[in-house]
């Protein structure tokens, strides 16, 4: 396993060759914010919420968001891309919004678990249109884990709308709410 962990790193840094450097910056540093800021909900949402009978749905969507998190951070190395300089906010403001959202109930925390995961589907989908403009090819391996990453995210969506999401009292201002502050934290993210 290690010579092939060092194989692929060998091939994505040779792959760097000619990329948009601009681009894969703002990609990798506004979604390793958004796999963070995602971590940062489930962690609220499983602190107010974890021993509940949804408990164990919002412990694996968790898990997944936790690994997409560790790729992010790979690729941060691998490209050379800082952080954005927002993290300690996104902390902070991840965790009250998870927890906020649960203490609404399992509805509340769907609805906020729709919200965010229609968001940044939208979002990997821009990402994905840009770098097949680009160049598919070039940009195969990164197209791949967003692909990935989407579905993942898709799924999180439509197990919210399964448990009861759009129930929830004022569902749409409340997603509305919730959307408007993912757009604006993609906004910061890709910049700062």
């Amino acid at each position: 396993p290690g010579a092939g962990a060092s194989l692929r790193l060998c091939s994505m840094r040779v792959a760097q060759e000619g990329i948009n450097k601009p681009v894969i910056d703002r990609i990798i540093r506004v979604d390793h914010a958004g796999e963070y800021g995602a971590n940062r909900i489930y962690a609220g949402q499983m602190a107010v919420l974890g021993r509940s009978s949804v408990g164990p749905v919002i412990q694996q969507m968790w898990n997944q968001e936790k690994d997409h998190l560790k790729k992010f951070n790979e690729l941060m190395v691998i490209y050379r891309v800082r952080p954005t300089v927002l993290l300690p906010f996104w902390n902070i403001a991840g965790f009250v919004l998870g927890a906020g959202s649960a203490l609404l109930g399992k509805k509340g925390a769907m609805a906020c678990t729709v919200a965010v995961e229609e968001s940044i589907s939208e979002h990997y989908n821009n990402q994905i249109r840009t770098l097949i403009e680009e160049d598919p090819e070039k940009y195969k391996e990164l197209l791949q884990v967003i692909k990935q990453f989407r579905d993942d995210e898709q799924e999180h969506h439509d197990i919210g709308l399964e448990h009861d999401a759009e129930a929830t009292p004022a569902y749409s201002v409340l997603k509305t709410a919730i959307q408007l502050g993912c757009k604006t934290a993609i906004f910061l993210s890709e910049r700062i």
